[in-house]
């Protein structure tokens, strides 16, 4: 049986609400989310983790993000999470980051979306283009197959774009501006990302027509209400890595490669021999 633990209190955007959560579920969410990490690659200096609320939030505050990232227990509580209880995950995914984010960061562009979008991989897959959950969403943007398909990756026996770097991105680029033009605001589009947005409608109708992730909490699936929290603990985690003592894993050794076109069909043996 799962325990729900009560926060009387949250403060969002200057106002009070109180909320209800499932602290184990959310818990869940994110280890799960942690899970896809070789860890084993950097050993932290000092770490420096208990700091005020003021400086959390005046940090985050300072993020040139276009996307509203509100300050809260909640979001406090998953910022420890990572500079704390996870730093050599965090170091990992800072050097990981060093590859996709200017992938996410064009692609993002070409869109005209928030660049900030390009946290969400980091709490979706922590940025393993391999990972697969138990669900069966595959790929740094966790794709269904059918959503994938719908967005236009090519799924089948032999082929899977949902692990393609640059295809993933475009297609959750699309997904995000079809959720964006029927929400009109980024909290609710990165919930609804999660969730789907038919249970966020079905969260705004039972918040009495409210049309903002705060209000709308207590009636969000119980790990949605950990994924925006997560979010903005991850962007400020990963902007804010190295003043809490985090530094970068090591870079992995890459294999030199290069890319050859062929006008004729060749087989493997052909080019292995070659």
């Amino acid at each position: 049986m799962l325990n729900w633990m009560l926060i009387p209190v949250i403060h969002a955007n200057d106002s009070i609400v109180a909320i209800s959560t499932d602290t184990i579920l959310e818990r869940i969410f994110f280890d799960e989310a942690l899970a896809w990490l070789d860890t084993t690659e950097c050993t932290s200096d000092t770490l420096i983790t208990e700091l005020p609320d003021s400086i959390y939030k005046q940090r985050l505050q300072a993020l040139p993000f276009v996307i509203e990232v509100p300050y809260n227990e909640v979001v406090r509580r998953y910022i420890l999470r990572y500079v704390k209880h996870s730093p050599r995950q965090l170091a990992a995914l800072q050097r990981k980051a060093e590859y996709y984010f200017p992938i996410f960061e064009d692609i993002l562009a070409k869109h005209d979306l928030p660049y900030e979008l390009c946290y969400m991989p980091v709490i979706e897959s922590a940025l393993n283009p391999q990972a697969r959950s138990h669900m069966g969403a595959t790929g740094l943007w966790q794709f269904m197959p059918a959503t994938g398909k719908k967005y236009g990756l090519e799924i089948n026996s032999l082929v899977d774009e949902r692990m393609d770097p640059i295809r993933s991105t475009e297609a959750a680029c699309l997904f995000l501006k079809n959720l964006y033009a029927i929400f009109h605001d980024w909290n609710l589009v990165i919930a609804a990302y999660n969730c789907g947005p038919g249970n966020v409608n079905k969260a705004i109708h039972r918040a009495g027509g409210k049309r903002d992730f705060w209000s709308i909490y207590p009636y969000l699936p119980s790990e949605t209400r950990g994924y925006l929290p997560i979010f903005i603990a991850a962007s400020y985690a990963m902007n804010y890595a190295e003043a809490h003592g985090i530094c970068p894993a090591t870079p992995l050794a890459t294999m030199a490669s290069d890319t050859i076109e062929t006008t004729q069909r060749q087989h493997l043996k052909q080019i292995a021999d070659n």
